[in-house]
């Protein structure tokens, strides 16, 4: 019995969906260590990020060959990691003064931009209930934010920023793969990326690491690459609709890291918000399932 649960592949999944969104998690708050409290340059904290994150991905360069780059779409390939980049520095700049609570619940309206732009780029058809769940995903999102309130800045709606860029990326990824091999995706985005981040980071003053910075960039890097992996042996393990829920457990996890770390602590209409949030997507993801059956 007890071996059965332990090769269970649904419970495999879903155990790394959980470990990669700890990780995320635990990544957040070191990006929140750099920028709000250490004050280094968030343009130059993506750079290092995903500059390092490169340097651990070189192996699996060296397997796949540069030949998977051969495409007819490098119009497609070179927009969708703009978007990527874009998304990523927004979400940095983001975390330099979001609580990581609030970002990482706002970031999470990504499906609903997804919705729209099926709608308006892709053309699908867009039923009533995907119409409402997105209504109410965008309804949490204003409660999260509270532009009425005497608290709310402009940097606030930077991770709505990235969750719009990030849904772009995924439009693109979905229309790529209707033609291109998973590796030649993946591929271009590990090449384009980290030069992507770095004329954005020398546009923003280029900062070096010193001191515990090193450190910390050089776990940051590390955690990026193991939460990419730990997603792909997530959904390697079991069926993409069974382990995305277990995906919208970031919500707490970074909440338990914001608290534990930096002692924010989230207040009611958050949690309302949030709330409002994860039932939007999880009742997308269920139409979605029955759509494809």
């Amino acid at each position: 019995m007890d071996k059965a649960i332990y090769r269970s592949p649904a419970l495999t999944g879903a155990f790394w969906m959980v470990l990669a969104g700890v990780v995320y998690a635990a990544a957040n708050v070191l990006i929140q260590q750099l920028t709000m409290k250490m004050g280094f340059a968030s343009s130059s904290v993506a750079f290092w990020q995903y500059g390092i994150a490169f340097l651990f991905a070189i192996p699996y360069l060296w397997r796949t060959g540069l030949k998977v780059m051969r495409t007819a779409y490098p119009g497609q390939h070179i927009v969708r990691v703009a978007l990527s980049a874009l998304g990523v520095q927004a979400w940095v700049f983001g975390l330099q003064s979001v609580p990581i609570s609030q970002a990482i619940a706002l970031v999470m309206t990504s499906p609903f931009f997804i919705i729209v732009g099926a709608k308006l780029f892709l053309g699908e058809r867009v039923g009533p209930s995907r119409w409402i769940a997105t209504a109410v995903g965008f309804s949490g999102a204003l409660l999260i934010l509270q532009p009425w309130s005497a608290s709310f800045t402009w940097a606030a709606l930077l991770p709505v920023l990235s969750a719009l860029l990030w849904g772009g990326t995924s439009l693109i990824t979905k229309k790529l793969t209707a033609h291109e091999r998973p590796e030649s995706i993946t591929v271009w985005l590990l090449m384009l990326l980290t030069p992507i981040n770095a004329l954005v980071a020398v546009g923003g003053g280029f900062a070096v690491p010193m001191g515990d910075a090193i450190w910390i960039m050089l776990a940051l890097g590390l955690m990026t690459v193991l939460a990419q992996y730990f997603l792909t042996l997530a959904y390697s393990s079991a069926d993409a609709a069974y382990v995305q829920p277990f995906d919208d457990l970031k919500l707490p996890l970074n909440v338990l890291g914001g608290w534990l770390v930096f002692g924010f602590a989230p207040d009611a209409l958050f949690w309302v918000g949030g709330l409002m949030i994860l039932g939007a997507s999880l009742s997308i993801m269920m139409i979605e399932r029955r759509r494809e059956r």
